[in-house]
């Protein structure tokens, strides 16, 4: 199978919008996705912290694909890995993934921190691919994104950044009105947006089935403290290693490139996860 490389319009369209889409990637290769999702969370009790899901809440297994052979192997597809080497350079670096039941309307967010890791630098570059299991749009839960809302320190996105969690009150509309784009998806389609673009999602049902794959450069010597820093944040979730067995078991030297610096600086981990489970009832839901 060919690895895919974005084009320079692809590329130029990601860096100027945050978002891309591609129609049908995964279709030769979902009913097996499907199959193995309903797999993990039928092992880990149907739901979050072992309870079968009841659509009162999300429920969400962090790491995903790590707990699946077959789901695990999503990464060393050429079209996935092409993608993320496209976008991040061949020694990318796999960061986690998670799998969901989502309930609900999810308010407008970036997924990294706005602020920056460090004082007066913009938060780090993350591209998370996403893969919506049941038919979704605008209405009925599909992923809105607002193109441009990634542009740290960039008017517009400032903008966003201070008024979307409160429209109502600062803009008179509520979060379903917030202009933006619906992406539309289908089982096999697959989404990929900078974790910076301010997205969300309304009017979905009680169990719709989505999960997630993360990725970013591969960290410089003097970035080492944001890696570590990163790594530490899995312990809301209560893992001892940021990967999960099938991930690692299957590990071929291609994979390996892509998990061998959060291994190496993961030394952290286990005592993070006892100061987390001191101040916790039970792990994070994503």
């Amino acid at each position: 199978m060919y690895r895919l490389q974005l084009t320079p319009q692809q590329l130029a369209f990601m860096d100027v919008f945050g978002y891309l889409v591609f129609p049908g990637l995964l279709s030769d290769r979902i009913d097996r996705v499907i199959e193995e999702f309903e797999g993990v969370f039928v092992s880990h009790g149907g739901g979050h912290f072992g309870r079968p899901h009841d659509g009162s809440a999300r429920s969400c297994i962090l790491p995903f694909i790590d707990q699946s052979e077959y789901l695990a192997s999503l990464i060393d597809d050429p079209r996935i890995d092409g993608i993320f080497a496209s976008l991040l350079g061949d020694d990318y670096n796999y960061l986690g993934s998670d799998g969901n039941f989502y309930v609900g309307d999810t308010g407008w967010h970036s997924d990294t921190d706005w602020s920056g890791r460090m004082r007066g630098k913009p938060p780090r570059v993350f591209y998370k691919l996403a893969l919506y299991l049941d038919p979704v749009a605008a209405t009925s839960g599909a992923l809105r994104v607002i193109p441009g809302s990634h542009r740290y320190n960039d008017r517009f996105a400032e903008d966003m950044q201070n008024t979307l969690r409160n429209s109502q009150e600062k803009l008179g509309i509520p979060g379903n009105k917030v202009p933006a784009i619906s992406l539309d998806s289908a089982p096999g389609d697959v989404v990929v947006f900078n974790q910076n673009t301010k997205h969300s999602s309304w009017g979905g049902n009680n169990r719709r089935r989505m999960f997630t794959i993360n990725c970013t450069a591969h960290y410089a010597d003097d970035e080492i403290p944001l890696l570590r820093n990163e790594i530490a944040a899995f312990a809301r979730f209560w893992v001892n290693s940021v990967y999960g067995d099938a991930m690692m078991r299957t590990a071929n030297p291609q994979r390996m490139l892509h998990l061998q610096q959060p291994l190496t600086y993961q030394d952290h981990l286990a005592a993070e996860v006892v100061k987390a489970k001191a101040t916790m009832t039970e792990p994070a839901r994503g």
